[in-house]
């Protein structure tokens, strides 16, 4: 096997992560808010309270300020798959790019025509079709998550496919099955239900402000209740759907899930870690981080997994030495099997070029009874351990995740609850936590996407091509200095919103 360039590897991986994580700042509240407007001008034209409308424009404003710098870092990270990751694009195009394509001609085209009429339609069309316009823009807001959630669902579980041996691509056989992926499914909602709790916590923070300030009384407890319901309503979503994640991570990716728990050794009634600290690693060659503090609740992993409290849950160690009683392959064989893939594909070609049309169809036939495993044959001579995960930045921001998510639904049910009472006003603590929830929000979603992302390393597509096969065959210096100037664009795209709405909040209903 060739030589591995881990610096290009490991540069091309953190430029990609410093991308979609700058980006990932600005979609939730896309996903989310578009919504929360769109329930209050529903308020608006079905009372025909002129408050309403203000309250309307305020939170359009936030939004058309965070989707228009959300959309610059988005164009940069498309453009990574064909600069860092060609490789990857030419293997998978014909599939990866067609969920793009359709985001881009579906989705993206009809937000951005009726956003138009969204802001400067208000004097210029009826009440209704400026509502309808913009119920539109949320929808296509999301539609667009759909089409990109799906071409990543596909990545951690490829399905609807084949590979042709001739052009050394896949290629999509099957629209519906790459559509409704288990895992793309899963992902797709739980992504954006729960980016309706971040922007549900944005706008009820923000309302807390002008209560603590005393500012805006009728802006802030009218956008309170709607983004109190629609916050209460999406925690609850975002625990089932969260449960269901789990799931298919278990079914489709055993390793990732194994990470998130920090689990070494399988075990049937398989405890689940709700508090844990890792000390220093037990074993560096394995991999093995040691838990020096854990909080377990007996069964519940194994039941969470598969419903069923006996099942067996695989750890690492099962899965890169194997387990015979639990029919689990081990990596070892994965690597040999996947490297007597590569091989068989390369003689393919070359007995088909020489014309041997009998022993090239043996190859072939050798080359697809071990193609499952063919991306493990980039590692062959080398320690399967690589193949294991950041198991410490898994398990911390699975269980971050998991523990702020529990924070928020409590704290809707509070305010909810103190609103219903009418004394949210006086609960000046209960406020400022409401108000300090914000970036806890956005932390939150960022340790989803670690858990997604990092869990499943070192793989881009799972089990067919790892991200030392993906990477563009380009001098690591050159993406070094890409993720510098990437760096400095970013923060001060950042510190430039961040800016601005602080600015347009302070001015709150003034025009």
């Amino acid at each position: 096997m060739e030589t591995v360039d881990w610096s290009l590897v490991d540069w091309s991986r953190a430029q990609f992560a410093l991308t979609a994580m700058y980006h990932w700042l600005f979609v939730p509240l896309t996903l989310g808010i578009t919504f929360i407007i769109a329930i209050m001008e529903s308020i608006y034209v079905k009372t025909g309270d002129e408050k309403w409308k203000e309250i309307t424009k305020f939170w359009m404003k936030l939004f058309g300020i965070n989707f228009a710098i959300g959309v610059a870092t988005g164009i940069i990270l498309e453009f990574e798959f064909g600069t860092n990751w060609s490789n990857y694009s030419w293997f998978v195009g014909d599939i990866f790019g067609a969920p793009l394509a359709i985001e881009g001609i579906m989705a993206f085209f009809m937000e951005s025509t009726f956003i138009a009429i969204m802001f400067f339609g208000w004097e210029k069309v009826s009440k209704k079709f400026h509502l309808v316009s913009t119920w539109l823009v949320a929808f296509g807001s999301n539609l667009s998550a759909l089409w990109i959630l799906i071409a990543n669902g596909w990545m951690q579980n490829p399905v609807g496919m084949e590979f042709n041996p001739d052009t050394m691509r896949n290629e999509m056989i099957d629209f519906w099955e790459v559509l409704f992926n288990p895992v793309a499914v899963n992902k797709f909602l739980h992504t954006i239900i729960s980016s309706y709790v971040v922007a549900a916590v944005f706008v009820a923070g923000i309302s807390a402000w002008f209560l603590l300030k005393n500012r805006e009384i009728v802006l802030a407890k009218r956008s309170l209740v709607v983004a109190v319901v629609f916050g209460l309503t999406s925690s609850i979503m975002t625990l089932w759907t969260g449960d269901e994640s789990a799931r298919t991570v278990a079914k489709y990716q055993p390793m990732k899930l194994a990470a998130m728990e920090g689990l070494y050794k399988g075990d049937r009634q398989a405890p689940l870690i709700a508090l844990g600290i890792f000390g220093d690693p037990e074993d560096t060659f394995h991999k093995k981080e040691q838990l020096v503090v854990e909080v377990k609740i007996p069964k519940l992993l194994s039941y969470l997994a598969f419903l069923n409290g006996d099942a067996f849950v695989p750890g690492i160690e099962d899965l890169i030495h194997g387990n015979e009683k639990e029919n689990i392959v081990s990596y070892e064989e994965r690597i040999r099997k996947g490297k007597i893939a590569i091989d068989a594909l390369a003689l393919y070609k070359k007995k088909k070029e020489l014309g041997n049309e009998i022993e090239a169809q043996q190859q072939l036939d050798l080359f697809q009874q071990n193609f499952e495993y063919f991306g493990y044959g980039y590692y062959f001579g080398k320690d399967p351990h690589l193949l294991i995960p950041n198991v410490k930045m898994s398990f911390y921001s699975f269980h971050i995740m998991v523990l702020l998510g529990m924070h928020f639904l409590v704290l809707f049910i509070l305010l909810l609850y103190f609103i219903w009472k009418g004394t949210l006003q006086t609960k000046k603590t209960l406020l400022r936590v409401t108000l300090f929830t914000i970036p806890l929000a956005y932390l939150a979603s960022q340790s989803g996407w670690v858990v997604a992302e990092v869990g499943r390393q070192p793989w881009t597509i799972q089990d067919l091509m790892p991200n030392i096969a993906a990477v563009s065959q380009i001098d690591a210096y050159s993406v070094q200095i890409t993720f510098f100037l990437f760096l400095i664009i970013f923060t001060c795209l950042l510190i430039a919103e961040i800016k601005i709405m602080l600015s347009a909040i302070k001015s709150g209903t003034k025009h």
